[in-house]
């Protein structure tokens, strides 16, 4: 615990410092959104500069941005004919048993956010107008999130929800009647944030990060400072839990709030990894598709953030580097050293780069060669069907504001 708070106060000290000689196109950013601002919008992950950026460089037909696009708009999801399926109550249990209204409301949010990014890049209203039929469809309907899976499911649609709402709200042409901005403004402060508010820290890290990547993102739609304090408080948690760096000590910290109290507990919550060295992660030994779950949500929050004016990145970037590096580097090296997870990891990253790469390469000029050449190699970068969706289109060296 000692080793724990030492860390979070330099992390602390850290961002205050970047936040005091820190500045992008003027901006200064800091630990924390100042008590006198205002909430930028649109400003859920993709911010109004990136996205003329992602017009300019789709209308100019450059790589990848082109392909990227053109990926996305043929995809079920771009279609004008794509009908929303909307549930009152979403009920998702854990394990493999069936639930309803889980997949169809993640489709339905990643298709709203298609339909905004299509907006957005041919200013076509017929986009603009199958974005709102969605959100208002499910507005109209859904009161509640249920199951041992619910906070997760909140999570992963509330971060895609608010990213579609931020496009469509704040884009003069698009038309989304104030009644209905309200009404879904409502679901996404009762049927969404009482989940993302509740804390699970002895669950798997990719959920907290979920989580509060919902949170932060649901929060800045709504003009809610408290709900985004709270989520800069849950990402200070959980990120240096979940992400180890040599200078964590022996062993990695422990999540804020857990019942892990023993070494041997904490080891079984890592699955079995013994050796620690920079960049392994909580879930490294349970799959790379949780670790960049984990990748994904870690940068979606602190992007978010950095739209707001706040620094989260400053905070992190050492153990996001560590952490991609060694990850990308072990799934194109073809074995994994004996030393990690007895010398097998299971599954693949997904499309979860690309945030990541830009911040640390386009905006700070560092270099993360493995997890650029992955990143590159399988671009365009698609959608997960969870809460990752076009990034190569909307982030790749695309640095904004």
């Amino acid at each position: 615990m000692r080793r724990r708070a030492a860390a979070l106060l330099a992390a602390v000290l850290l961002a205050g410092t970047a936040g005091a000689c820190g500045q992008e196109s003027g901006r200064v950013r800091a630990a924390a959104l100042p008590a006198d601002a205002e909430f930028t919008h649109p400003g859920v992950l993709v911010s109004a500069a990136q996205l003329k950026t992602v017009r300019e460089n789709t209308t100019a037909g450059r790589q990848p941005w082109l392909s990227s696009y053109l990926t996305m708009r043929d995809s079920p999801y771009g279609s004008y004919r794509y009908r929303a399926r909307p549930y009152a109550t979403v009920h998702c249990p854990g394990g493999q048993a069936a639930g309803r209204g889980c997949e169809e409301e993640r489709r339905d949010a990643i298709a709203a956010y298609t339909q905004a990014l299509l907006f957005g890049v041919t200013g076509k209203r017929q986009h603009a107008v199958k974005a709102r039929q969605i959100m208002d469809a499910w507005s109209a309907r859904l009161t509640r999130h249920t199951g041992e899976n619910a906070g997760l499911q909140a999570g992963w649609t509330a971060s895609t929800w608010a990213r579609a709402a931020e496009l469509v709200r704040h884009t003069p042409d698009a038309g989304w009647p104030e009644k209905r901005v309200r009404r879904f403004a409502h679901m996404l402060r009762t049927a969404h944030l009482p989940r993302l508010a509740e804390r699970t820290p002895d669950h798997n890290g990719n959920w907290d990060l979920v989580v509060t990547d919902g949170a932060i993102s649901a929060a800045v739609f709504l003009d809610d400072r408290t709900a985004f304090d709270r989520a800069l408080r849950r990402f200070r948690d959980r990120v240096p839990a979940y992400f180890y760096l040599r200078e964590d000590g022996k062993l990695p910290f422990t999540p804020a709030g857990s019942s892990i109290a023993t070494r041997q507990r904490l080891l079984t919550y890592w699955h079995g990894q013994r050796t620690f060295r920079d960049g392994v992660a909580q879930e490294t030994c349970r799959g790379l598709a949780h670790v960049g779950h984990s990748i994904a949500a870690t940068a979606h929050i602190a992007e978010t953030a950095w739209h707001q004016g706040v620094d989260l990145y400053g905070e992190v970037k050492d153990r996001l580097t560590a952490a991609l590096a060694l990850h990308a580097r072990g799934q194109q090296a073809g074995g994994t050293p004996r030393w990690l997870c007895g010398g097998k990891v299971e599954g693949k990253l997904g499309p979860d780069l690309e945030v990541a790469l830009n911040h640390l390469e386009n905006r700070l000029g560092g270099s993360v060669p493995a997890a650029h050449r992955l990143a590159v190699r399988t671009r365009p970068a698609g959608t997960d069907d969870l809460f990752v969706s076009w990034e190569t289109l909307t982030h790749a060296e695309n640095p904004g504001d």
